[in-house]
């Protein structure tokens, strides 16, 4: 397989207010057609090791991008620094200069003379044209490997990278096609779903398999190379499904879609409607749900009831249950439930309440202590959760509990 590296330059990256987005965007649109990133490196506005980057870069991998460094001001220093890496010259381009200058020219103004920095190319590039904005990008064969210049601004660089770019590295692949696809999986760890689905995957050099946890679930990404897109989606169905069938319902999503739209999808397709009663979550239930377009078709009400008080006259919630077991209780989630199921005249009715940290907490109900509640016309249920993690992991983690245990009874 290809290998890459990409490079993005300026000292704003890095610094805390700004994020390098444009090489998640590349890795997989190389990816894509099989083009492996091996390396990615955030490099100030300094000419020394931008120099010693790109001069490495070409030595160890057939593909390298850059991207930002092509403006016109001082600290846009990209064009000089990789012409020097691979010793040639910079020399100024007419036509692009008059194609700098006519951008300005179309919004009324005099370009700047300080532009003109950006028609210095280097020698033997390929021109890649920037209807974006006025820094050209550019394009290099050196030494059997290909170095590929673009500007810094996602507007700017996706519409080159993809139009001018992409189609010349992919005619190096060999016309090899590249599908991932994310499983994702609740209520087990990272450990139990490796030992279920190990002897299934390591049977296999094609599709790759990577298990991953983030802070709620467990991904499982399958990665097959083909000839034809038709081809790896063959190859990832027949890995896919001797996983789901050791996993079962564990499995969630089967093209890394979010709980909230699983869920959303079910509720829709059956046309079901729910209200949700939330104390310790904060709305964080409500919120994920409405944040699926197409959402109002099924969510219908929300209500924070963070005081005992307004567990009370919001949900009807009875203040003696409150007093014989306390908030954080399955009586009084499974109360909450039906409270804002009969308010709301939904067929479902979800509810948390808990202890969310870092205060509040005691021996008998600690930091972390989650009761969820679901009802409907017939039946009422409820879990009890010991969840770990900051303020935020606990809210996030009850929220997909109580989506997950939605999840379950639909299907």
């Amino acid at each position: 397989m290809i290998t890459a590296e990409i490079i993005a330059v300026g000292s704003e990256l890095l610094t805390p207010d700004r994020a390098d987005t444009n090489s998640l965007w590349l890795t997989e649109k190389l990816n894509s057609i099989g083009i492996e990133v091996k390396l990615k490196t955030i490099v100030g506005d300094d000419d020394a090791r931008l120099e010693e980057t790109i001069r490495t870069a070409l030595g160890r991998s057939r593909v390298v991008i850059t991207t930002g460094g092509l403006g016109p001001t001082e600290d846009d220093r990209t064009r000089k620094v990789a012409a020097r890496a691979m010793g040639r010259r910079l020399l100024l381009n007419e036509k692009v200069l008059e194609g700098i200058r006519a951008f300005f020219t179309r919004f009324g103004r005099t370009m700047p003379e300080i532009n003109s920095r950006q028609a210095m190319v280097i020698e033997g590039a390929e021109i890649l044209d920037n209807p974006n904005g006025t820094a050209p990008g550019m394009y290099i064969e050196h030494d059997n490997r290909s170095l590929a210049l673009l500007p810094g601004p996602p507007r700017e660089m996706r519409p080159m990278f993809e139009s001018l770019v992409l189609p010349k590295l992919k005619a190096k692949t060999g016309g090899i096609c590249v599908v991932r696809r994310s499983l994702r999986v609740a209520g087990m760890g990272e450990s139990a779903v490796d030992e279920r689905i190990a002897p299934v995957y390591t049977q296999y050099k094609n599709p790759q398999t990577t298990i991953l946890f983030n802070r709620t679930e467990i991904e499982i990404h399958l990665t097959a190379e083909a000839r034809t897109e038709q081809d790896a989606e063959l190859l990832l169905d027949g890995l896919a499904g001797q996983i789901e069938e050791r996993l079962g319902d564990a499995i969630f999503a089967f093209r890394g879609e979010t709980m909230e739209q699983v869920v959303g999808l079910r509720l829709a397709v059956n046309g079901f409607t729910i209200a949700v009663a939330e104390s310790c979550t904060g709305g964080l239930i409500a919120e994920r749900l409405t944040d699926v377009p197409g959402s109002s078709s099924y969510f219908m009400e929300g209500v924070v009831a963070y005081s005992n008080d307004a567990k009370i006259r919001s949900l009807g919630v009875p203040a003696e249950l409150i007093r014989e077991h306390g908030a954080v209780s399955a009586p009084v989630a499974e109360a909450m439930a039906r409270g804002i199921q009969a308010r709301a005249g939904t067929d479902f009715g979800i509810s948390v309440t808990g202890v969310a940290g870092p205060g509040g907490g005691t021996a008998e109900k600690p930091v972390g202590l989650i009761f969820i509640a679901l009802a409907d016309d017939a039946h009422t249920e409820h879990r009890k959760l010991m969840l770990p993690g900051d303020r935020q992991l606990i809210r996030w983690r009850a929220s997909q509990a109580a989506l997950d245990l939605l999840r379950r009874r639909l299907i």
